[in-house]
């Protein structure tokens, strides 16, 4: 018995209730299951065999839950036109995901093959998924499915094949859900309940992953200084040595909290010191007694401005008492309209915004990895280093963990984002990646959120927003590779080449169009 697609006008509705269900999914609500719900919506929502309308719907469902989930945007720029240009913008992939869908769906081989079609509408949400998060100028991965899971059972799953392994299986929940519904409106019960034991199973199965959390090469007293920022008016040098002279601070509090068993390493989160301390003078005198009072090398983030260059680079300095910068990391993956704005004559034209961005970033080379040397273990441990939004890159972080990193911090300066949710955001990644590759993770801000998370994602302890805290903890090293990291990108490989595939076969194998949308 067929069953009526909605109208058109319910259908949008559907597209919007979807959109908005699944960024509930993410923090700071983080009500993981919503994802599920949200892509049956939009599932729902596609049933009509056109790709002109299914475009629409996904732009529909992208539109309404981007909008909302780079809200952060708006207060960080204090435009409305960066916001929604960010979010229209990763709209239009989720508009190419329907379209892809339905001309994928036609082909002969798929069309009467439910459980196949469960399968492959994941593998093509994945490939969209993953060249939205590296194409134009870099990609924009914010917003991922596998970033909702963090609090689920699912989260394991980041350990055996990272993002497009928990994305996959979002969207295949999501479809069993949509399925069990038509079924059910049929009255096709049992095979509605088959549906429904297979989602579940697949939601919480996963908890039975093993994850191993245990130190592996020793452990490192860790220590990490939120140091906070000033109020906002002051000149900016004058803010940026505040900056500087609050972790400063923060430091001394910290050390005095290590009592006799010291630190093997003090963390400052990026922008710490905007004041380039191999610069100036007093800025150095002031990392240096910090680093003098920890008794440990500090890892802090700068700005350097090279004289020759019109360029600006972001950087993580290791810096040693006594002996000043020993090493660099240089941030690969500066984010665009954010750090550098590329083609800035053109869009210009659109909006003299782009001028709020006076020297653009440059990027760095090199796999995100500092050898911090540690006297208690007697030997340098190399540390992966990810600046602020290169969490969010699947690659950046896999370099480091793969060039030997054992242990993995993503500084970062939240303080243009207020108390928007940005700052959770982020700190799901830094929990994703914990376990995506078995490593202990600190994420530390300028004003938060801030947190140690164990290798198997668990948050030992966390900050607040805009407040002076410090965090000490004894986190594991670790050295063994997780199956994540080493099948690397070869699951968005497969996942984009099974797509053009499917996508060849339905249009060579399938009708121009399907008459029967109840399907």
């Amino acid at each position: 018995m067929p069953v009526p697609v909605p109208s058109r006008l319910l259908t949008l509705l559907l597209a919007v209730l979807g959109g908005i269900a699944t960024d509930t999914a993410f923090p700071d609500r983080s009500w993981w299951p919503m994802a599920y719900v949200g892509v049956a919506l939009l599932l729902l929502a596609l049933r009509r065999d056109s790709a002109r309308w299914a475009a629409l719907v996904g732009g529909v469902w992208g539109t309404a839950f981007f909008v909302p989930h780079v809200s952060w945007s708006l207060e960080a720029t204090g435009s409305v036109l960066p916001w929604f240009a960010l979010a229209l913008a990763q709209a239009a992939y989720i508009a190419l995901f329907g379209v892809v869908w339905v001309w994928v769906r036609r082909g002969s081989w798929l069309w009467r093959r439910p459980w196949l079609r469960v399968v492959a509408v994941a593998v093509v949400w994945v490939a969209v998924e993953q060249l939205r998060a590296s194409w134009p100028f870099g990609g924009f991965p914010w917003g991922a499915l596998a970033f909702s899971q963090t609090e689920a059972p699912l989260l394991r799953l980041a350990w055996v094949g990272s993002a497009p392994l928990v994305s996959a299986v979002v969207v295949v929940v999501g479809a069993l859900l949509a399925l069990a519904w038509v079924r059910l409106r049929r009255l096709r019960v049992g095979a509605a309940s088959g549906g429904l034991v297979v989602a579940t199973l697949l939601v919480f199965a996963p908890a039975l992953v093993p994850l191993d959390a245990r130190a592996e090469s020793g452990e490192l007293r860790v220590g990490a200084v939120q140091g906070n920022v000033p109020t906002r008016g002051a000149e900016w040098s004058v803010q940026a040595r505040e900056v500087t002279a609050n972790h400063a601070a923060g430091t001394r509090r910290l050390a005095e909290r290590a009592g006799d068993e010291g630190l093997d390493v003090v963390l400052w989160p990026e922008s710490a010191a905007d004041l380039d301390p191999r610069t100036y003078a007093d800025v150095a005198r002031t990392v240096d007694d910090a680093a003098a009072a920890a008794g440990a090398p500090l890892l802090l983030g700068t700005q350097r401005f090279p004289e020759d260059e019109d360029v600006r680079y972001n950087e993580m300095l290791l810096w040693q008492a006594g002996e000043g910068s020993q090493d660099t990391y240089t941030k690969q993956h500066p984010v665009p309209f954010g750090e550098y704005v590329p083609y800035r004559d053109l869009f210009r034209q659109v909006t003299p915004l782009v001028d709020l961005i006076g020297t653009d970033m440059a990027a760095g080379t090199g796999a995100a990895v500092m050898p911090v040397p540690v006297e208690r273990l007697g030997r340098d441990v190399p540390v992966v280093t990810g600046i602020c939004f290169e969490v969010a890159y699947d690659q950046v972080i896999r370099d480091g963990v793969l060039a030997g990193g054992e242990l993995i911090i993503v500084p970062t300066n939240n303080a243009s984002f207020g108390y928007t949710q940005e700052s959770t955001q982020q700190l799901a990644m830094s929990r994703f990646r914990a376990v995506e590759h078995g490593r202990a993770t600190v994420q530390v801000s300028t004003v938060g959120v801030s947190a140690m998370i164990d290798p198997n994602g668990v948050v030992r302890e966390r900050t607040g927003l805009f407040t002076a805290d410090q965090m000490l903890q004894e986190l594991p090293l670790r050295t063994s590779l997780s199956p994540a990291a080493r099948m690397g990108e070869w699951p968005a490989l497969v996942a984009g080449a099974l797509t053009l595939l499917g996508l060849v076969l339905g249009l060579l194998t399938g009708p121009r169009r399907r008459r029967d949308p109840s399907r």
